[in-house]
């Protein structure tokens, strides 16, 4: 395969438009979170109220996850997407204001990131479930790969740019780029053209509907199974990695060695996604969970015998499976449900993902003092090996394989 053909889904006029947006907010995005968090301690010198503005976007994001799912499957997602982005732009806007002006006081702050919180629990399940209409059906891995590729090269680059931006100019100009890049991401998916979804007879209320996509979820055994394997996997990945992790590895390897090893992993996403662009999965929930299984490897390392070259070594491999679970997983959402309920799923996907990590993050502190950080680290490794591997007793996860079956052409 040639880069010519790696990169035809940037030939797809609705993509290419697609593609702008997203690459425009994530930017955005990745500034504003060091650009936020260094608002806030320099108004409040304060972790504790950094946690309170932090949880202010992170809870009505898990309350409102489900009714975005709903949104996005009853109206056009581009419409529901255009005006997540213009609602985030403003609300970005008024906080780099209050914070440019130095009126910002914490309240504010809350209840600002509250509305963003709510504004993203909406807009994630219609951005996450718009690929399908973008492009044809044989090239939605390579979409995907795109995708991820631009996300982790601005996972490195646009925390940079955001210190930057806050230590020259200041936190609120920073936070005025970011909602500038809100603005900029509504206009360019004024391009993106894709057909009207066919209504079905008279709608169900909101509830009815919310119904539905329960029913759906029960009754599709590889999706319920690998969405409460990863309520363990997410509450044991920001427990043990992300919350142990560091205060370990502070006491063996040092501060620079583990931003040496986050930055292996990195590195392994960025390095799979380009593979993929290349290699076609078969059976993508398969090699998915044999690849996500290998992030248990460099936690057992981490707390058995932690040597700086062979963690980066084994995190460098973690991060190639974690990018091999993203993609098998966007692909078997995206090829085996129905463009009408795939919000919908992806809402409960979510949900799912997100509601267990609040509880390891509390939780591995005190197991940590209790038993040991190391005992505890060698522990939840081969706890996450065991359950990624265990999801794969279901012969409808381990059997999955890629539909073959073309989808209308996208609009272009």
């Amino acid at each position: 395969m040639s880069w010519r053909e790696a990169a035809a889904p940037l030939r797809e006029r609705n993509f290419a438009w697609y593609f702008a947006s997203r690459f425009t907010n994530t930017l955005g995005s990745m500034m504003a979170g060091i650009a936020l968090t260094f608002a806030v301690l320099d108004l409040t010198d304060s972790v504790s109220a950094l946690g309170m503005v932090l949880a202010a976007h992170t809870i009505p994001m898990v309350l409102f996850l489900l009714f975005g799912g709903v949104i996005a499957d009853r109206f056009p997602r581009t419409l529901v997407l255009q005006l997540s982005n213009l609602s985030s732009a403003l609300v970005q806007g008024i906080v780099a204001y209050l914070v440019i002006s130095g009126t910002a006081e914490l309240w504010m702050l809350i209840a600002l990131e509250a509305v963003h919180g709510t504004v993203s629990a909406i807009s994630f399940p219609a951005m996450a479930s718009m690929v399908p209409q973008l492009v044809p059906r044989d090239q939605l891995q390579r979409a995907n790969a795109l995708l991820s590729l631009s996300r982790g090269s601005l996972t490195i680059i646009g925390p940079t740019l955001g210190a930057l931006l806050v230590v020259t100019a200041g936190s609120g100009w920073a936070l005025a780029v970011d909602a500038a890049t809100w603005l900029l991401a509504a206009i360019l998916l004024l391009a993106v053209a894709v057909p009207e979804k066919a209504r079905e007879g008279e709608r169900a209320g909101t509830i009815a509907e919310l119904r539905d996509g329960w029913k759906f979820f029960i009754g599709t055994t590889w999706l319920w199974v690998v969405v409460l394997a990863f309520g363990f996997l997410n509450a044991i990945h920001a427990g043990a990695w992300f919350t142990l992790g560091p205060a370990l590895a502070n006491e063996t390897i040092g501060k620079q060695g583990w931003g040496f090893v986050l930055s292996a992993e990195s590195v392994g996403l960025l390095l799979m996604t380009a593979i993929l662009l290349w290699v076609p999965l078969k059976r993508p929930l398969l090699v998915g969970m044999l690849g996500c299984s290998l992030m248990g490897v460099p936690m057992v390392m981490l707390g058995w015998e932690p040597q700086l070259l062979p963690l980066i070594a084994v995190a460098l491999l973690a991060g190639m499976g974690i990018e091999i679970f993203s993609m098998g997983w966007n692909l078997a959402m995206q090829e085996n449900i129905e463009d009408h309920m795939l919000s919908r799923a992806y809402s409960y996907d979510a949900l799912g993902s997100i509601v267990a990590m609040p509880i390891g993050q509390l939780a591995y502190g005190p197991l940590g003092e209790a038993f040991g950080y190391r005992d505890v680290l060698v522990i939840s490794g081969i706890a996450y090996a065991a359950i990624a591997l265990l999801a794969l007793s279901s012969r409808s996860v381990r059997n999955l394989a890629r539909v073959k079956s073309p989808s209308a052409p996208p609009v272009s």
